[in-house]
């Protein structure tokens, strides 16, 4: 195993995480392939992110992930005309998270969408169960017809025309 990917693990299994002068958290908004991200600040502005190739491998991100990025020369960057303004520098995972959300260095507004997402769901699920309790179908969508299939042909048996035709007559 080469060392870049040794010292990965090693930074990974850290729980303490200090920011350094010009990284800042981010927040994933999207992956837009091709090693690009979407990206939100803690002040709300949206951007694009190089997620570096030698994070491949070892790390997936995903939407609403959580990210340390190098933006130190973004200004700089953006006035040159380049879209992608930033290159991220560490996955947080869910320790990392819980430990930084209790210091000074979280951003307010990741604080405010985190609790907010809480809230509705579980709102959302007191009123799904109350649904289901309520109906009979147990909250199932409505069969649909199967269009694949063609309708079998309802065929009148002879026996069937013969004893019609008795009863008419």
């Amino acid at each position: 195993m080469k060392g870049g990917r040794k010292n990965l693990k090693r930074a990974v299994e850290e729980e303490s995480l200090t920011i350094k002068d010009g990284h800042s958290i981010m927040q994933v908004l999207s992956l837009r392939g091709s090693n690009l991200i979407e990206i939100m600040d803690g002040q709300g502005e949206k951007s694009l992110a190089l997620f570096p190739a030698k994070f491949q491998r070892s790390m997936w991100i995903k939407r609403g992930s959580f990210v340390v990025v190098d933006a130190s020369g973004k200004e700089k960057v953006l006035e040159s005309g380049s879209k992608v303004g930033c290159i991220v520098s560490q996955v947080l995972f869910y320790e990392q998270v819980r430990v930084l959300k209790k210091s000074s260095e979280w951003p307010e507004i990741f604080k405010s969408t985190v609790s907010d997402g809480c809230n509705a769901s579980l709102q959302g699920d007191t009123s799904q169960q109350e649904e289901n309790e309520s109906s009979d179908d147990d909250g199932l969508p409505p069969l649909e017809a199967n269009t694949n299939r063609m309708k079998p042909v309802d065929w009148k048996s002879d026996t069937e025309s013969n004893s019609d035709s008795d009863t008419d007559s």
